[in-house]
């Protein structure tokens, strides 16, 4: 019987899962690749690796997260062929300063994690919400935790530091970092394409719903945008990035806004959806001829352009753009708007690589090597939690 392990990485209304077969000691094989989604219509769908569709189909249980749960278990185990499922792996928004490193999620664990849910308030029960249903479902099924702050753990102290009176610090507030996975991944891509890529002073933007930038080099995670919170650092689909804390002491002390508020303002009604008034989409925004929505793409790649300087600076320079995830990978409009604002840091974008999404994207005289590189957590999710299970 094969052996076999189960990433899941949870969004805020949909759950993408991965199965992977393990081959050898030290490969593994993807098997099926798929979205819970727990939306109005919950819905299971999953293609095999090759492609070919093996689910599509709306569930049979409520829509309570717990039941979709189970019945995505159920088909992983059951509708695909004899598998003995090992362990599920998790993506974890919040490890704190604590979870360094993947962990088997016991009870305490568990609850300790939930601990740090005032760090990521809507994330962290999301992340959290997969893991409790499964210990329900199954309470014999190991699972381990893969956390988006760990990769951040090798920045400089400086530059995880907020000028506050140092007692805060001691106590957790200072700049994480987020995106982990995702950059864990693109960094180990580099090293495969080429070694040489380890050495460059590389950023990579993850761009999507929630998007951020992290300045790479040696394969290690150099200062990223993100710092406290996932609210930090780019414009987002209905995030606001930075701003100025005056502006929130401002709604807190003037407007009587009230704390829970401000927090669904920032988090769900912010970002392009605030900017534009119509969508927190970017598919949506680029279909758009309403001057709203181009001013909030503008200000996206603005700001993304502009905290990528700020990346190249705490590098010393910048040999290497990689564009990954959603808006990353699939949107030429906003790579060319950002790069064009990088051109005197020497990028030269070639406009038909970028038009049909090639893999390499800068002319040859661009003194930094544009590159899209899909990215894939679940694969990082998985080979942790392999990792966690040999130990």
């Amino acid at each position: 019987m094969r052996r076999s392990i189960l990433a899941l990485n949870a969004g805020s209304s949909s759950i993408k899962f991965a199965l992977y077969d393990l081959v050898s000691s030290r490969d593994m094989q993807l098997v099926s690749r798929g979205t819970l989604d727990l939306g109005d219509k919950p819905t299971l769908r999953a293609k095999a690796a090759d492609g070919t569709v093996q689910c599509d189909r709306p569930l049979t249980a409520d829509k309570r997260r717990d039941a979709a749960i189970g019945e995505m278990l159920n088909w992983v185990q059951g509708e695909i062929g004899e598998r003995n499922l090992i362990c599920a792996g998790h993506r974890i928004v919040h490890g704190g300063s604590e979870f360094i490193e993947p962990v088997r999620l016991t009870p305490d664990i568990i609850d300790a994690i939930d601990k740090l849910t005032p760090l990521a308030p809507l994330h962290q029960p999301r992340s959290l919400a997969p893991v409790r249903a499964i210990a329900a479902l199954q309470p014999d099924l190991p699972q381990v935790g893969c956390f988006d702050t760990a990769f951040h753990q090798t920045i400089d102290p400086l530059v995880r530091r907020f000028a506050l009176p140092r007692q805060y610090e001691e106590q957790g507030l200072r700049r994480y970092g987020f995106h982990g996975l995702s950059y864990e991944y693109i960094a180990g891509r580099l090293s495969e394409i080429s070694p040489i890529f380890a050495a460059k002073h590389t950023i990579v933007a993850h761009l999507g719903n929630g998007a951020s930038l992290c300045a790479l080099h040696g394969g290690k995670s150099i200062d990223t945008t993100m710092g406290f919170s996932a609210l930090d650092g780019l414009v987002m689909g209905t995030r606001c990035g930075a701003i100025d804390p005056g502006v929130l002491l401002y709604f807190l002390l003037e407007r009587g806004i009230a704390a829970e508020e401000l927090q669904a303002m920032l988090y769900e009604k912010s970002g392009l959806l605030g900017v534009s008034g119509i969508s927190g989409d970017m598919r949506t925004l680029e279909a758009s001829n309403d001057p709203r929505a181009q001013e909030a793409m503008a200000l996206f790649a603005f700001r993304a352009a502009r905290e990528a300087a700020a990346l190249a600076n705490t590098m010393g320079g910048l040999e290497c753009l990689v564009f990954t995830a959603g808006i990353g990978e699939r949107s030429a409009t906003i790579r060319k708007a950002i790069c064009e604002k990088l051109t005197w840091l020497g990028v030269v974008l070639e406009d038909r690589a970028n038009n049909t999404h090639a893999e390499i994207l800068s002319r040859p005289e661009s003194k930094v090597e544009v590159r899209v590189i899909a990215t894939d957590e679940e694969s990082v999710v998985a080979r942790h939690s392999r990792m966690v299970m040999q130990a």
